[in-house]
């Protein structure tokens, strides 16, 4: 019997020992145990029933081994969750797991007014870009404002001083009562002389400024008169009173004025050449109107970098409310339970 054991034990296995062998291991017991022929007949039935349910088991497992390996080389789907641990390190496990936005309140931006940006900039430029978040154009729109109010200031500085200059240099050298005796003299019909002369100039006068020392009605009048006569058709302007910006310029700009300067010629004719310090000074005034325009060219640059960033701050504002952010949540397993995973997902609109 113990030989009989053995033997539905190895075939019993199914995994040791091949039909054949279980076989032949019977006729070999057979042989040895011709004796006792009824108990060795039921022994080779026991014997084949157990040999047959090896060979089935063997098959099933061969076979499960063989399905897993084919559902093992299946494509796996995968799904991108926005963590970069999941996505790029394989955790399929991890790929199902729902997104969960973050509430309204909670976005990583408002969306922006365009007319309040509008308004800041035109206010102030630079200042809508910075309320869009574009911090390096707000720094260069605002830049571009801070220089050229700078260089209006720096230019209207110096016409200012320039002005200051000619008009200091034409006190010292032209004088009115040096004018209106010369018009007075040779331009003034010889019977209308004696009125003027009695009362162009003030009595008691003679110390102070020249500008002091004429009635500036009565010269006008006679400006006036003398305009009238073919002699004097080249006087086309009055003279206005000292300190007005047109006294300072007429002085340097008409030929009827070249007898008030101090370097004059005993006579001038209409169309004459000038005096050297006319022309001069001229020149020198004629600087301080450059420095203006400068400025004034400076501060309409300034005036339309308002309104050119104003506009460009609206389309700013536009452009950031395309580009939309939202911050989520996503729940990870880790070591010891779930983690919170932040997830950004980016929008962007044309």
């Amino acid at each position: 019997m113990a030989g009989n054991c053995d033997s539905i034990l190895a075939c019993s296995s199914g995994l040791i020992l091949t039909e054949h062998e279980c076989k032949t291991s019977m006729i070999q017991r057979r042989t040895k145990h011709q004796g006792n022929s009824g108990e060795t007949t039921q022994l080779y039935r026991l014997i084949g029933l157990y040999c047959a349910l090896g060979i089935v088991a063997t098959s099933s497992v061969l076979g499960q081994i063989s399905s897993r390996s084919i559902m093992l080389r299946e494509p796996v789907e995968r799904h991108a969750t926005g963590n970069l641990r999941i996505d790029l390190f394989g955790r399929t496990d991890l790929a199902a797991i729902p997104y969960v936005a973050a509430p309204e309140g909670d976005a990583l931006h408002s969306r922006k007014s365009p007319y309040i940006a509008a308004g800041l900039s035109l206010v102030v430029p630079g200042a809508g870009q910075f309320y869009t978040e574009r911090y390096w154009e707000a720094a260069a729109f605002l830049a571009a404002d801070v220089v050229a109010w700078v260089l209006a200031y720096h230019y209207d500085q110096k016409g200012d001083k320039q002005t200051d200059f000619f008009q200091s240099y034409a006190d010292a050298h032209w004088s009115v009562v040096d004018y209106a005796n010369y018009a007075l003299d040779n331009l003034v019909a010889p019977g209308n002389q004696s009125y003027y002369r009695t009362r162009l100039f003030i009595p008691g006068t003679e110390n102070r400024p020249p500008w002091h020392q004429v009635s500036w009605g009565i010269l006008n009048a006679m400006e006036r008169e003398i305009g009238s006569t073919e002699a004097g058709r080249y006087y086309s302007h009055t003279l206005p009173l000292h300190g007005e910006q047109q006294y300072y310029e007429l002085i340097g700009k008409y030929g009827q004025f070249n007898q008030g300067w101090d370097d004059r010629p005993p006579t001038y004719q209409y169309l004459d050449p000038v005096t050297a310090r006319f022309t001069y000074y001229s020149i020198e005034r004629g600087k301080a109107n450059n420095y203006y325009n400068t400025a004034s060219t400076w501060v309409t640059v300034a005036i339309v970098n308002h309104v050119v960033n104003a506009i460009y701050a609206g389309l700013s504002a536009g452009w950031y409310n395309n580009a939309h952010a939202e911050l989520g949540l996503q729940r990870v397993p880790g070591e010891g339970g779930y983690a919170n995973v932040p997830v950004v997902k980016v929008r962007w609109a044309f």
